[in-house]
């Protein structure tokens, strides 16, 4: 059981990693855009609204792998209904761990491997939004300090 567990969630922890390295990618890329090739930005246009969108898709990147997770459950019979097999995939990416919906122990192991995914994108994501904040400090410092 645990091999075949093995053999169906790590392939998946792939998949999500390499979303979220894109997603990624495409964020910090927008930010930088945004915020270096404006010219006259307005106050939305400093950093502000950018990151903001940084974060929106950031997070919808982590939702779209919580959701990839909750189809691959339902797929495997694991639940009836995608709310059901979203939510206990909501739980389990969060390392929340309700409790209040079990997997049958045939797939009971997808659990730990999608709390351990979720952990490793929740940290990339913070990454990400650390290394756009510090951006838009050393910005917003640079745009106030002026050279004689």
């Amino acid at each position: 059981m645990i091999l075949m567990n093995m053999l169906v969630g790590l392939p998946t922890m792939l998949i999500c990693l390499s979303l979220q390295a894109t997603v990624t990618f495409w964020a910090v890329r927008f930010y930088i855009n945004q915020v270096h090739n404006n010219a006259n930005p307005g106050w939305l246009g400093r950093g502000v609204g950018p990151l903001l969108v940084v974060m929106v898709l950031l997070m919808l990147g982590n939702f779209v792998q919580i959701t990839l997770w909750g189809v691959l459950f339902l797929t495997l019979g694991e639940f009836d209904q995608l709310y059901e097999a979203i939510y206990h995939s909501g739980v389990n990416f969060t390392s929340l761990g309700y409790g209040d919906i079990v997997m049958s122990s045939h797939w009971k192991m997808l659990g730990p491997l999608e709390a351990a995914n979720g952990v490793l994108m929740f940290g990339m994501t913070g990454a990400a939004l650390m290394a756009v904040l510090q951006a838009l400090i050393k910005t917003q410092i640079g745009a106030r300090v002026k050279p004689n």
